[in-house]
């Protein structure tokens, strides 16, 4: 045997000073510590070759991914969804304010147009109206002083009192034409 050989072979020789150990605890807990670490190294290989473990996880970490984005995409459409309706209302709102102002123009101009038409009609009826008093005048006196005098009082009579004349004159049409329509024999 080798000079190394023995001395590792030996308690409390060579190899367990080469390892670093100062006593069988401290071996021990080396040992342990060693264990640990192949236990993690052969876990990990255990992992890298389980392919269908790694494949689920990668779909578990996409099912996740792809829940995050639905949920993202769902509070994207449901923020421009609200601001459409904003949007919307507001143009609303704009199209609303345009008719309104439109139809108060509409009807001032309507109202004006109106006032104009009723002081033409006001001053056409003023006209009228001083027409045929100025007739009715011209006709009093014609016939005061243009009737004979026998029927001059029965005129003046009618003119004062327009109402029983009209009546006294349907009176004599109405006999007239009963005379005429049914003559006597």
């Amino acid at each position: 045997m080798t000079d190394k050989a023995a001395q590792g072979r030996q308690p409390g020789g060579g190899a367990a000073e080469e390892i670093g150990a100062k006593g069988p605890d401290e071996l021990r807990r080396q040992i342990e510590r060693t264990r640990s670490e192949l236990g993690d190294t052969v876990e990990e290989l255990a992992e890298k070759m389980d392919v269908k473990g790694r494949a689920r996880a990668r779909a578990a970490d996409l099912r996740d991914k792809a829940g995050a984005m639905t949920v993202q995409l769902r509070s994207s459409a449901a923020h421009a969804g609200h601001l459409m309706q904003e949007r919307a209302s507001h143009a609303g709102h704009t199209v609303q304010d345009k008719a309104s102002h439109a139809g108060h123009a509409v009807q001032e101009r309507a109202t004006h147009a109106g006032h104009v038409v009723q002081d033409k009609a006001s001053r056409t009826g003023h006209t009228a109206q001083d027409k045929v008093t100025r007739t009715g005048h011209t006709l009093e006196r014609r016939a005061e002083h243009g009737v004979p005098w026998p029927a001059r009082p029965v005129v003046q009579a009618a003119i004062r009192h327009p109402r029983p004349a009209l009546v006294i004159g349907a009176a004599v049409g109405f006999v007239v034409v009963v005379a005429w329509r049914y003559p006597r024999r």
